[in-house]
């Protein structure tokens, strides 16, 4: 994205010179707008059937699920910030161009993964909300999320504060969630530090909460918000950039994942005792209206449609960084849209569940996230790339031990798609 007044140009610069104290707000938006994927209906899904079938039990991964992606997201910041490229060109300039193009393949189909996710979500939300077909949902979805795109024209600063405002609405309609819920909340600190796998279906959904939380497409394009936003002269102001966006990555981030949490923490007190078998979207907020009362179940759709709209939109985004970066081709915005929104038709039309194709779509995710992460892992420790900002020592374990854990869990998705049962789990 391009675009931004001289006047905030000027103001960018004195704080970067030392010439203006605060300025922070300044270079507040890419993680605003990165943090949307960490909030998108596939969550929903997730965990709602996280917090039905085991109550406070699986806090845990989100949690964890969250710190890992705050980490991934500030070093994906700052590889944009230093470098200058984003994840994608920096994968262009120094991959073969067989590895390139699988990576390319690969991100694309995450990145399908994702809008499937997010407009099935947002067209959902309204089909519940209005009682409309849910055909009829996914054609507004459509034409809003196109409407917010172009907003893009008039550079970043417009599609992010309109992306803070979507955040705004999902973070508000769960705090009201928050005070209807009967939560308790002592299980709820319970299980947010205490590690528990039940059972294999507990796996499988911790799997799908990780491919829900950590996002692919979210990683590529956090690289490319940051890495031509601040102009910076020297290594000082560089480093000035690098701390202001860690700390914006800390915040939004932070709300990402209580909302997250908030999530189960609603699902498992409205549900699990005496519910324990809701794991659609529907059927939760059918439950919602006898259990909590109808404002909580408008709540609960109002920010879903957020969700869907606002996560719809950066997955556009995300998709034509990731096709520009890779082969250096861009397709105009109308034309992803209509490509990305064909799975979600054809997963209608078929007449797939929309809740289980949403749970499917995040453990596609799940696959599909290695890539980014081992070749951010790769990047940031590079001092070709990185200069005097790459990274060493306990941080750069801390993103290694991140990325093996996604990997582990991601082989043993696939050793349990293989019929094949985890040893220590009961099935």
């Amino acid at each position: 994205m391009t675009g931004m007044t001289e006047r905030t140009r000027i103001k960018m610069a004195d704080v970067l010179a030392g010439r203006r104290r605060g300025g922070l707000l300044l270079f507040f938006g890419p993680a605003v707008i990165a943090s949307v994927a960490y909030m998108d209906p596939g969550n929903y899904a997730t965990n709602i059937e996280a917090g039905a079938g085991y109550g406070y039990r699986l806090l845990w991964v989100v949690l964890g699920a969250n710190l890992i992606a705050m980490l991934f997201q500030a070093l994906s910041a700052r590889i944009g910030i230093v470098s200058g490229n984003n994840l994608a060109e920096l994968s262009r300039m120094h991959f073969s161009k067989p590895l390139t193009l699988a990576m390319w393949v690969v991100s694309e189909i995450a990145a399908m993964a994702t809008d499937l996710a997010e407009f099935l979500g947002g067209a959902l939300g309204l089909s519940l909300l209005f009682g409309w077909p849910l055909i009829w949902g996914m054609g507004v979805t459509a034409i809003v999320t196109y409407a917010i795109l172009l907003f893009e024209r008039g550079g970043f600063r417009p599609m992010e504060l309109v992306i803070g405002a979507l955040v705004g609405i999902i973070g508000a309609s769960y705090l009201i969630e928050m005070f209807i819920a009967p939560v308790d909340w002592s299980a709820a600190l319970i299980g947010l530090g205490t590690p528990d796998l039940p059972d294999a279906r507990a796996l499988t959904i911790a799997v799908g909460v990780i491919g829900a939380t950590v996002m692919p497409h979210a990683i590529f394009l956090h690289s490319g918000l940051t890495q031509d936003r601040a102009r910076s002269h020297g290594i000082a102001e560089k480093r000035r950039i690098v701390r202001f966006s860690n700390f914006e990555v800390i915040i939004a981030l932070a709300v990402a994942g209580m909302v997250n949490i908030a999530m189960v923490i609603m699902a498992a007190s409205a549900f699990h005792q005496g519910h324990a078998s809701v794991a659609e979207i529907e059927t939760a907020y059918h439950t919602l209206t006898p259990l909590l009362g109808g404002f909580a179940a408008a709540a609960f759709l109002t920010s879903l449609i957020a969700s869907g709209v606002s996560s719809s939109v950066v997955g556009t985004m995300a998709g034509q960084m990731i096709m520009q970066g890779f082969i250096r081709r861009r397709i105009p915005i109308w034309l992803r849209r209509a490509i990305t929104m064909v799975p979600a038709f054809v997963v209608v039309l078929l007449g797939v569940n929309t809740t289980e194709a949403l749970v499917m779509s995040q453990v596609v995710l799940s696959v599909a996230l290695p890539v980014p992460m081992i070749a951010l892992i790769y990047f940031v420790r590079h001092r070709g790339v990185m200069g005097e900002f790459a990274v060493r020592g306990p941080l750069l374990w801390l993103a290694i031990l991140g990325a093996g854990i996604v990997l582990a869990l991601n082989f043993v998705l696939l050793w349990q798609s293989a019929g094949l049962s985890v040893p220590g789990l009961p099935a």
